[in-house]
């Protein structure tokens, strides 16, 4: 069991993201999911439909998660 949990600790150390990345993919995530549920329950032809949600997926898939996956965090000594 011992040998297990570290090499598991081994795997996960070399990953480069960090807490941060994580923070970022999730609200990125909440962010993608708010925009589909405010384009589905607009009518066809409102502004939520045709400007609102279209920008918070923008926000969402164009800045968010790029971000996530480009932010370096902050090396531990």
């Amino acid at each position: 069991m011992k040998e297990w949990d570290n090499d598991n600790k081994s795997l996960f150390s070399s990953w480069s993201f960090g807490k941060i990345n994580y923070q970022l993919f999730g609200i990125g995530l909440l962010t993608i999911i708010l925009g589909y549920i405010l384009m589905a329950t607009g009518e066809t032809e409102s502004i939520q439909s045709i400007k609102i949600s279209p920008i918070i997926l923008i926000i969402g898939y164009c800045i968010l998660i790029p971000a996530a996956i480009l932010v370096k965090p902050k090396e531990k000594n």
